[in-house]
């Protein structure tokens, strides 16, 4: 197949192409979710959490607190684990984990990456039995001071999030994006407590099929990345979907790598689109992908010292109808009420040809209105920024 039609595959899947609801609710926001699988989480909030941001980019501006009901309120349908990096999934999904969840306290156990508090994970589990749901910082322990440990962390914290690696403990939600913890008795519906772990190659067998299904088109690492799967394992789910005739073997054009497409997946003439992405969307969180399909060499620039940032601390790229052609370094003053274009950039060649001013411009008034801000500013930085300036004037 061409590439083209791959990356109109890609879209599609992703529910990119449809017309935008014209109110955004509970309905709406669950289709996306159920069509994604998964939201990555991140703390980074210079503009937008990135779970939030996929939302809007599909469907258009909503009201962030009906995704809070849905995938932050204990005994809700959606609940957290490290399906991709730390993600939003459905709790009915929790039992295809299970079996991470043992390999994880096998990894763990075996590189002694335990508290050094002799107990600890046994007093934090009784402590939640004891007292209920509860932030690592309002644990009433004599370690749960200062820092040091994994990642800086103290004992209490660093046996919480084990026991979460381990699926032990679960999220009883987020209160100001810090985790609550949890015993799974007492957040997670019976049928979840109750369900019998999926079998390893089942669970990797099933998971690569919503992968294939989520991406519309993708090579052995695309599947792998979507789950975070090891690739033998995802090779041999690949055979098994294969012969069972669920997965069909394609050529892309100037694709190296052989890929696979759903047998049920779309193959659409045409996608108009425009969005703003996170840069942890599902579209472009494989950067590798994301360069093989558009020629889009992307990276976050959060933790690169500001003079050799390139595009900026945390820049979007942009997507119009099928193709990446630019990025924005944004920032939520929410102080002055103003959303900042800290940057605007326009890619090189055929794609930069494509960004649009007038539809750019739409999509920056759209996010400061999602956001609550009442205006925008642009810097004078970046091959798109003068003329982003002009659009926004008229």
């Amino acid at each position: 197949m061409s590439a083209a039609l791959a990356r109109r595959m890609l879209l599609a899947a992703q529910g990119f192409g449809a017309p935008r609801p014209a109110t955004v609710g509970t309905r709406q926001l669950g289709g996306a979710l159920a069509r994604l699988r998964l939201l990555q989480l991140d703390s980074v909030n210079v503009y937008e959490r990135s779970h939030y941001q996929p939302m809007q980019a599909r469907l258009g501006g909503y009201d962030k607190a009906l995704l809070d009901r849905m995938t932050f309120r204990p005994g809700g349908a959606f609940t957290e684990y490290w399906a991709h990096e730390a993600a939003l999934i459905p709790v009915s999904d929790l039992p295809l984990f299970r079996w991470k969840m043992a390999a994880l306290r096998a990894k763990d156990t075996a590189k002694g990456a335990l508290p050094k508090t002799a107990g600890m994970l046994d007093w934090l589990l009784a402590y939640l039995r004891d007292h209920g749901p509860t932030s690592a910082g309002d644990v009433e322990h004599e370690a749960n001071v200062g820092g040091g440990g994994w990642w800086g962390w103290n004992d209490v914290k660093h046996g919480l999030e084990l026991l979460f690696r381990w699926g032990e403990v679960a999220t009883a939600g987020r209160t100001r994006f810090q985790r609550t913890y949890a015993l799974p008795s007492q957040v997670l519906p019976s049928a979840v407590l109750d369900a019998p772990a999926v079998p390893r190659d089942e669970a990797i067998r099933e998971l690569v099929r919503r992968a294939a299904i989520a991406l519309g088109v993708g090579t052995v690492s695309d599947l792998a990345d979507y789950y975070r799967l090891r690739v033998d394992d995802t090779r041999a789910a690949i055979r098994e979907l294969t012969e069972a005739g669920e997965l069909r073997p394609v050529r892309v054009e100037g694709w190296r790598d052989r890929a696979w497409i759903h047998r049920d997946a779309r193959r659409p003439r045409r996608i108009q689109a425009a969005a703003l992405l996170s840069p942890f969307d599902p579209l472009v969180w494989d950067r590798d992908r994301a360069l093989r399909h558009w020629d889009f060499f992307y990276r976050i620039e959060i933790y690169t010292p500001a003079a050799k940032r390139v595009h900026g601390y945390y820049s979007l790229p942009i997507l119009l109808d099928e193709r990446l052609v630019g990025r924005l370094d944004l920032k939520s003053d929410r102080q002055a009420g103003v959303l900042r274009v800290r940057s605007a950039w326009r890619e090189e060649g055929d794609a930069g040809a494509a960004a649009d001013p007038d539809r750019i411009a739409a999509l920056v008034r759209d996010a400061a209105a999602w956001q609550g801000l009442a205006d925008v500013e642009v810097a004078d930085r970046g091959t798109l920024a003068a003329e982003l300036r002009a659009a926004l004037r008229h």
